[in-house]
């Protein structure tokens, strides 16, 4: 079904939003082996409590572990599928209609074997941007279930099966799910973020990582900065799914141009002991984005110090030195 319509830019920060996870992790979809197990999951159905869903099996990722965050404000459950080295595909499936999507599919067999342990189906396919590390499943796929190719308009000559264009300010459905498109170009020139309100949930591809933004190959750091302006415009407990687990890399860069940023040094900590433990670091909200990544800090002054950026220097300059310099870390 294709719906979507145009709606202001700026009407996109005005969502009501309200947390959005808690720290409890649960284990939906399994077979329960005790009493305990069976009270707490009856009790959890009898709120009506719908889950995002984060799971991680990939050993090239060291994501061994499965954990569940519950969410109160949707029906939308969101699982990761490691692929390839680093990246992430998610698995999106409605509760209520069974309708289930895939974002950023790099390869088909693990999101095949995703679904499979389901028993589901794949109605569609979103798509970010046109690399082949986000595109890479999308004719196997689309073959094997007859999956709808979703992407921008301006990359529609190269998204791979590609069958709805859309484009800045669109309005898509995906079941019951309002979803917004933002052209968010830098990375790529035709480059697009799916937003999620009522899931408080963004996908951001390779615009946004946790603690970084996307190499420049096609645009221009005022192009990345305008792009990173509309994602931070949302609101701050905004769930950001990027298309890589590079946060441990990222933090170490992070941590070099702002050795005194006290939230960054909570937050790398954090990030380190996750992976200590095989957990993804994706999602991270805007909130923590916004403290501690040095690509949303561009007026620090401890950054602009230390690269000798200078004072004068707008916040694209600011930005694309740190582009530079993360480049050459």
């Amino acid at each position: 079904m294709r719906t979507f319509s145009k709606i202001a830019p700026s009407a996109m920060a005005s969502f009501p939003c309200s947390k959005s996870r808690t720290g409890v992790c649960v284990w939906p979809g399994m077979r329960q082996l005790s009493l305990r197990k069976n009270l707490l999951y009856g009790f959890m159905q009898l709120l009506s409590m719908p889950f995002k869903t984060v799971r991680g099996v990939s050993r090239s990722l060291r994501v061994s572990k499965l954990c569940s965050i519950t969410s109160t404000s949707s029906s939308l459950q969101i699982e990761l599928v490691p692929c390839l080295q680093d990246n992430y595909a998610y698995l999106l499936h409605d509760v209520d209609t069974g309708t289930v999507g895939v974002v950023d599919p790099s390869e088909a067999v693990p999101v095949i074997d995703a679904l499979s342990r389901n028993n589901r189906n794949l109605t569609y396919i979103l798509n970010t941007h046109h690399h082949h590390d986000h595109t890479g499943g999308n004719m196997e796929l689309k073959a094997r279930y007859g999956a709808k190719v979703i992407g921008s308009g301006v990359d529609s000559d190269r998204i791979p099966g590609i069958d709805i264009a859309l484009n800045d300010g669109d309005q898509w459905m995906f079941a019951g799910h309002e979803v917004f498109v933002m052209e968010t170009p830098g990375h790529t020139r035709g480059h697009i973020s799916f937003y999620f309100p009522r899931s408080k949930a963004v996908f951001t591809g390779d615009t946004l990582f946790s603690l970084s933004c996307g190499k420049l190959f096609e645009g221009t750091p005022e192009q990345m900065l305008s792009s990173l302006g509309k994602i931070t415009s949302l609101p701050d407990d905004t769930n950001v799914y990027c298309g890589h687990e590079y946060t441990l890399s990222n933090s170490k860069f992070a941590l070099s141009i702002e050795p005194g940023n006290e939230e960054l040094q909570s937050y790398a900590a954090h990030v380190a002991n996750l992976r200590r433990k095989g957990l993804p670091t994706i999602p991270t909200t805007l909130k923590a984005e916004k403290l501690c990544n040095p690509f949303l800090r561009t007026s620090s002054t401890e950054i602009r110090k230390l690269l000798n950026i200078p004072a004068t220097a707008d916040d694209g300059e600011a930005l694309g030195a740190i582009r530079r310099a993360k480049d050459n870390f």
